[in-house]
């Protein structure tokens, strides 16, 4: 058997008032590869810093064999008080190992050394944190949450990288294609204890849906013994008093037992305010680009959004998916090229940095907008507790100031504020960060059943898989390109996968991939016709639907002129879907024009 590196028995830990941990364990030993999961607050990275050694239990054994080395990455790195980034890398080093090691760690992640940590972006600062980890060799490796802030090269690099180390591995991830990739054992947080799985996250929820299957199951005979029991009591107590007394005494035991039993954490409820329907068309772009200092940042991009697509926009960090968002939604005008928004759109928009939470706020402010204790959802007012307690949160923290919530709890909040707003068009900037798995579930679902359309970033491969129906791909150098399905479908479209990329410094992006050039080598006869006729055929169109509007505005027109109303009207709708169909039609011969074009220019 392995030698057992690290083990904790029996933790216990309370903040407060609150329980956190009530008898949980953890034995690592040399090669494992744990996941640690969970719920959001049910007290994984609190066992993580135990295990570190930066946090002691109330009660219970932390033992590290005396040869181990252990490392710890955190959730958020404070880099504070550091001149450099190698002094910061250096700082988790012994004396004799010196500068060396730091400088090929941070090579490996590239970075220099040299930065400011105040300077550095989020995934910067996430890869220095990493190489400070990791420059010493460690014997366990404990991570917390390390894709954070990670683009999708990076987070790829790093998930071979550790498959590679012979480091025994606990980590917290809330990336389930990470932690189906890298664990092969699984110990699930729940309700202050720790429950082990010999077997990777793949085989996690299954087992875990039989656990509370069973636990229901257990409860039922439970209440029914209690139910049978107070029965028995209200028949009198008085006869054979040794055997009664010994019976109430029993009962008060097993009711003393159903209040000790808690129960699994509920669910999140998430339902999106859904706006009124927008227009067939959301968002069209035709050619759209845009430098900044020199460096282009999107050119001649081409795509239409159409009602119900769900769009993902993947890149690494400063390729520029929130200026393409941004393009594409109104909020930035493009150098060149046009975007033309659909009629009777309602935008909400969840921001990744949420700076509209302001930290002096308590979480019922936050949600009411700072206006009294109605949330308006779908129409309706509802008491703030109660729509709190859809997103988990407990009534007493309707006072708590949002500096001390956790991220995850800071997460659930983001989406209970977002999804309180009517919208018919939803723009989620990295949602899934600190999300726990099953709020992540539900947040899919949520959005599989959202009659509206979503543009989403986000770094999260299984996410993408499960609810885009088109990626927007940053190939490089200011080019985007589009692919229909989620991320997978996106690698196989792409060819070969790029398997490149995958041993790659994370300081580059994914190598430049061009789009396939189309087969068709010119337009045939009928399509050059075609484009010729189109916009005459939409100019008629337009015109004839204008006609027909001022027609329809008058008011009396049905009580004086039934039979002329029904024919404007039914000719307004056929009218209206020739319209959108001639469109259609003239916008895929033009991109495919350009795309011949394109092809004969580079032969």
């Amino acid at each position: 058997m392995a030698i057992e590196l690290v083990r904790l028995s029996g933790i216990h830990l309370t903040f407060g008032s609150t329980s956190l941990l009530t008898g949980a364990d953890l034995s690592v030993r040399a090669g494992d590869r744990i996941g640690l999961v969970g719920r959001n607050g049910s007290g994984k990275s609190t066992l993580l810093k135990i295990a570190a050694g930066l946090l002691t239990p109330d009660q219970g054994e932390r033992f590290v064999h005396p040869s181990a080395r252990v490392a710890y990455l955190p959730q958020e790195a404070d880099l504070s008080g550091f001149a450099t980034v190698s002094a910061y890398v250096e700082s988790g080093l012994s004396d004799d190992e010196g500068a060396y090691l730091a400088e090929s760690a941070l090579q490996i992640l590239g970075l220099t050394g040299q930065e400011d940590p105040a300077n550095l972006s989020g995934g910067e600062g996430r890869r220095a944190a990493i190489a400070r980890a990791v420059a010493s060799s460690p014997d366990v490796l404990l991570l917390d949450e390390p894709t954070n802030h990670l683009d999708l090269p990076a987070i790829e690099w790093l998930e071979k990288e550790l498959a590679g180390m012979r480091a025994a591995i606990v980590l917290i991830s809330h990336d389930r294609r990470f932690l189906e990739t890298l664990s092969r054992t699984t110990v699930w947080i729940d309700r202050g204890i720790a429950r082990r799985l010999d077997r990777g996250f793949s085989a996690f929820e299954p087992w875990r849906d039989e656990v509370l299957e069973q636990e229901e199951i257990e409860r039922h005979k439970l209440d029914r013994k209690i139910a049978r029991e107070d029965n028995w009591m209200h028949g009198g107590v008085t006869g054979r008093r040794k055997r009664n007394v010994r019976r109430v005494a029993n009962l008060q035991a097993l009711r003393a037992e159903r209040r000790s039993a808690i129960a699994a954490v509920g669910n999140v409820r998430l339902t999106a305010s859904e706006g009124s329907t927008s227009g067939k068309l959301v968002i069209e772009s035709i050619n759209i680009s845009k430098s900044f200092d020199g460096r282009p940042i999107v050119q001649d991009f081409s795509t239409r959004i159409a009602r119900g697509d769900r769009v993902g926009v993947i890149g690494p960090n400063g390729a520029g998916k929130t200026t393409l968002l941004a393009m594409l939604t109104g909020g930035l005008a493009p150098d060149s090229g046009s975007v033309r928004l659909g009629t009777n759109l309602e935008m909400v928009t969840l921001d990744q940095r949420r700076e509209a939470l302001r930290p002096d706020w308590t979480l019922a402010e936050a949600l009411a907008g700072g206006r009294g204790d109605q949330v308006i959802v779908n129409g309706v007012a509802r008491h703030v507790v109660s729509y709190m307690k859809d997103f988990l949160f407990v009534a007493e923290q309707a006072r708590t100031p949002l500096r001390v919530l956790s991220g995850g709890e800071r997460g659930r909040l983001m989406l209970a504020r977002a999804l309180a707003k009517p919208s018919n068009l939803l723009v989620l900037d990295e949602p899934t960060n600190d999300l726990d798995l099953e709020t992540l579930d539900l947040l899919q679902e949520m959005l599989a059943d959202y009659a509206g359309t979503v543009l989403v970033v986000s770094h999260d491969r299984d996410f993408l898989d499960r609810i885009a129906t088109s990626v927007i791909v940053a190939e490089g150098d200011g080019v985007w390109a589009e692919y229909a399905g989620g991320y997978t479908d996106m690698l196989a479209q792409r060819g070969a996968a790029n398997e490149d990329d995958k041993s790659r410094s994370p300081a580059k992006s994914m190598a430049p991939t061009a789009p396939a050039p189309s087969r068709q080598r010119k337009l045939t006869y009928a399509q050059t016709q075609a484009l010729t006729t189109l916009p005459k055929q939409i100019a008629t169109l337009e015109v004839e639907i204008a006609t027909l509007s001022r027609r329809l505005a008058d008011a009396q027109l049905f009580t004086r002129d039934p039979v002329g109303f029904h024919t404007a009207t039914t000719r307004m709708t056929a009218a209206q879907s020739e319209l959108e169909a001639a469109e259609s039609a003239w916008l895929e011969l033009e991109v495919l024009k350009e795309e011949i074009d394109a092809s004969r220019s580079t032969r």
